[in-house]
């Protein structure tokens, strides 16, 4: 049945909607530019900080380190598994950068690297991964939420902070990143509905890699690129080389700004790539071919930085050695401190399962509490 078969529909059927139909938002404004923003190579450089591009030089150089050695420590059995953020340090160190102390970041199962740039302790990043204790660390101490596996699902979690924030009137931003697999999850529209509908200040960062574990972005969105999706919820997107870390960090800065000052919400996609696999339990030959990880090689984040700086006179050789060797010093410290075996309590299974714990809980743990004791006594 067609709108003119309907009762009552003939003469007063519209074929448009009523005049006072008019978009919530101008949707020109939101949308991304058609190419990803770049800095570094382009006259925009010019314009560099030579301060904070030494410190992005010297925390990309520790974070590649770190890539390194958490890896090797998988191959040791010292971590049950570790996902690599190799090719895509600009992204995790530029948004941990961005943050005042008093905002929250958000991060996914492969942000450790961020979580280390915003000031975490490198071991208590690695905790959850080697199968002890938690989170491994406070977030609140520290404002950075949970690392945990589940996809997405910090989205809603940080709309949820930034809008209690903002209810309060506290200059808070929530800053949360994501794959671009996790682009396909639920969580993900429902945070940026809510997140624009309440003008949240928060700022989502999608990290495309190119794959979710194995699937390539064209099998996930028929959509021009992701920071496109923004305009269907009424945020602008930006579209940035996430291998450029000054682009995104000046992108970042931005979003942030905008989302403090009462702007809303943004949503920002860097390109970047996966130079290692998924995680050390990946083969990453099935499904993408050697050609295309050397390309994106040749678009390495840090030496796009060094390139950069050394012809602009900002970084000279000495100080190339000596982000290396305070990089070599942390691994050696991770190390040392990874090779420890940890002292494990079992008791501290039933700590924070619930804020009082119920009387089967009770009952659970006096029963293991009486194993332990006979245990020690036998």
């Amino acid at each position: 049945m067609t709108v003119q078969e309907l009762p009552g529909a003939g003469a007063s059927h519209r074929s448009t909607p009523p005049p006072a139909w008019r978009p919530r938002t101008e949707a020109a404004p939101l949308l991304p530019d058609p190419e990803p923003y770049r800095v570094l190579g382009t006259p925009a450089a010019e314009k560099l900080d030579p301060e904070l591009m030494r410190r992005c030089h010297a925390e990309l150089v520790r974070g590649r380190r770190y890539n390194a050695q958490a890896t090797a420590l998988t191959r040791q059995g010292r971590l049950a598994v570790y996902p690599s953020t190799v090719g895509q340090e600009a992204c995790e160190i530029a948004a941990a950068l961005v943050l005042e102390e008093q905002d929250w970041l958000f991060p996914s199962y492969r942000d450790t690297l961020a979580a280390v740039a915003r000031g975490l302790d490198p071991v208590q990043a690695l905790t959850l991964l080697r199968g002890d204790w938690h989170t491994g660390y406070d977030p609140r101490e520290h404002r950075i939420a949970p690392l945990s596996t589940p996809l997405a699902t910090q989205l809603p979690h940080a709309v949820g902070l930034a809008h209690a924030a903002r209810l309060r009137r506290d200059d808070v931003v929530a800053l949360a990143m994501v794959g671009d697999g996790g682009t396909s999850e639920g969580d993900f529209h429902e945070a940026l509905n809510f997140a624009a509908v309440w003008q949240a200040p928060v700022v989502f960062l999608v990290q495309n890699n190119g794959f979710a574990i194995s699937v390539p972005l064209s099998k996930q969105t028929a959509a021009p690129t992701l920071a496109h999706k923004a305009v269907g919820y009424g945020m602008p997107g930006r579209l940035v080389d996430g291998n450029d870390i000054a682009a995104v960090h000046e992108v970042l800065s931005e979003a942030v700004h905008r989302a403090r000052s009462g702007g809303g919400p943004t949503l920002v996609e860097a390109v970047t790539y996966r130079i290692e696999a998924h995680t050390n339990a990946d083969d990453a030959t099935r499904y993408r071919g050697d050609a295309e990880v050397e390309s994106w090689k040749a678009h390495d984040p840090v030496e796009l930085l060094e390139r950069e700086l050394t012809a602009r006179g900002i970084l000279d050789e000495q100080g190339i050695e000596a982000a290396k060797e305070a990089a070599e010093r942390m691994a050696a410290a991770l190390r040392e401190r990874m090779n420890a075996d940890p002292v494990l309590n079992p008791m501290d299974l039933f700590e924070h399962v619930y804020a009082e714990q119920t009387g089967r809980l009770r009952e659970q743990a006096d029963m293991l509490r009486a194993e332990l004791e006979a245990e020690e006594q036998s």
